[in-house]
């Protein structure tokens, strides 16, 4: 199924029906379950832990992250949720604005480290153009963060642009690496979704002995020592490092709770910096559209995040 052919720009989109998928955790090791549900307009997307009592839910917001190491974790006072960045990622770049996400289990599945799979099911699930308008964050005036060697800058754009450099001087196989593109579904699917998650073996060694990444491998990640690729099949792209930053930031920005009009430069860019990008573009730049609809969840989450809550129907 070409999803370019069943979602709308203009107007907000959901999944056709539920899919899932389950599979183990890179840092915690354990086996989670993931149903990907419709949700009705206005909901954004957000997490469910089913697995909890009451079934607490978390929007997929800026304002809920908490740091973790190497990855994105949503959290409240009832729930957390961690490794969000990739499904999130997929969700975004193949146009699905409202989804309610199923989850059994403190950390969305590892699958092969990249979000191809994610993407596999939204494709088979389909979308529904749904009735009310999307939100966008249109920048009108350059916004950056910046500290140390990490530097991200949004210009103004009548589309979503996304252009990262990275910087691994003491790795001979990686050095320096870039790439840009315009993000749309089909150079998602093609070019960012196959792209999988790496760690250099020192870097990634002491996260192992301290008892960190529990269920990481060889099957999960692209693993790089010196010069060489330890994963039997070698990279998928030469550059499949820099294209699975690429990955990593959509999911992040996509915590700004809407659809972005902005290009993107990053550079040396991580979770931490991303999200903190996410949270002044929601701040500089309020959504044209409210990205809240009727359901509770959000209604209570635009009232936490300053937006202005709109009925659909409302000048």
């Amino acid at each position: 199924m070409n999803l370019t052919d069943y979602h709308s720009k203009e107007m907000q989109n959901t999944l056709q029906r539920e899919v899932e998928v389950s599979g183990t955790g890179i840092f915690t090791g354990e086996r989670s379950s993931v149903k990907i549900c419709p949700a009705p307009e206005g909901s954004g997307l957000f997490f469910q832990r089913v697995d909890l009592e009451g079934s607490p839910k978390i929007p997929a917001l800026a304002k809920f992250v908490q740091e973790t190491p190497r990855c994105t974790r949503l959290s409240n006072e009832n729930a957390s949720v961690m490794m969000v960045e990739h499904l999130l990622s997929a969700l975004y770049a193949c146009g699905v604005d409202n989804a309610r996400i199923c989850i059994e289990g403190p950390e969305v599945p590892g699958l092969d480290g990249s979000s191809k799979l994610f993407v596999d099911l939204i494709e088979k699930a389909g979308l529904r153009v749904q009735s009310m308008p999307r939100s966008y964050i249109t920048v009108q005036q350059p916004v950056f963060w910046s500290q140390k060697d990490v530097h991200l800058v949004a210009l103004p754009s009548s589309e979503f642009r996304l252009s990262y450099t990275m910087h691994y001087p003491k790795c001979p196989l990686i050095k320096s690496q870039y790439y840009s593109l315009t993000v749309d579904p089909v150079r998602y699917r093609e070019e960012i979704a196959p792209c999988r998650t790496f760690s250099l073996y020192e870097e990634i060694l002491p996260f192992i002995e301290r008892g960190l990444i529990k269920g990481g491998g060889l099957e999960n990640a692209l693993v790089i020592r010196g010069d060489k690729i330890l994963n039997p099949e070698g990279a998928r792209f030469a550059d499949e490092m820099v294209r699975h930053k690429i990955l990593d930031l959509i999911g992040d920005l996509s915590l700004t709770g809407s659809r972005l009009r902005a290009h993107v430069i990053a550079i040396c860019s991580g979770h931490s910096s991303n999200v903190a990008l996410a949270k002044l573009l929601s701040i500089q730049n309020p959504p044209q559209e409210s990205v809240f609809g009727q359901s509770e969840i959000c209604q209570e989450s635009a009232r936490e995040n300053g937006y202005v809550y709109m009925q659909p129907g409302s000048p």
